[in-house]
């Protein structure tokens, strides 16, 4: 047999189906679908989209994000952010490209930077210390 190339990941990527939970850290080097929940970090290094029944209660850095469900916790992207119309996010973002469809919700503050979204400071960890109150 030939040699495995080891960075395999183009046209490759990761679901987490509805109705699955996953609680911890997610780290990926490839695209990542999000149609279930995640109560804790996500890392990926490729695009995650989270789809309209997808939910996330953490911190998550990207390249790029597309957001159709709910996300509670910061978000940090290098280009783009994509909050459409179904997006409810409650949070900070740092980006570098925004953009908001008709429709969507977005409680936090926004910081834009030049050539990442990475430049800004580390947001805190979501936890019952400072998550705000219902």
């Amino acid at each position: 047999m030939g040699k495995i190339n080891e960075d395999f990941s183009g046209g490759l990527h990761n679901v987490l189906a509805a109705g699955t939970t996953l609680t911890g850290k997610i780290e990926t080097e490839s695209d990542f679908r999000l149609d279930g929940r995640v109560e804790g970090e996500i890392h990926c290094k490729g695009k995650i989209v989270i789809g309209p029944k997808g939910s996330v209660k953490g911190n998550m850095t990207t390249v790029n994000a597309e957001i159709l469900g709910t996300m509670e916790g910061s978000i940090r992207a290098h280009e783009r952010l994509v909050l459409k119309s179904s997006a409810e996010i409650k949070g900070d973002i740092f980006i570098q490209t925004l953009e908001i469809e008709p429709g969507a919700k977005f409680n936090g503050s926004c910081t834009m930077s030049g050539k990442d979204g990475m430049t800004s400071p580390t947001p805190p960890p979501v936890n019952a210390a400072n998550t705000p109150k219902k």
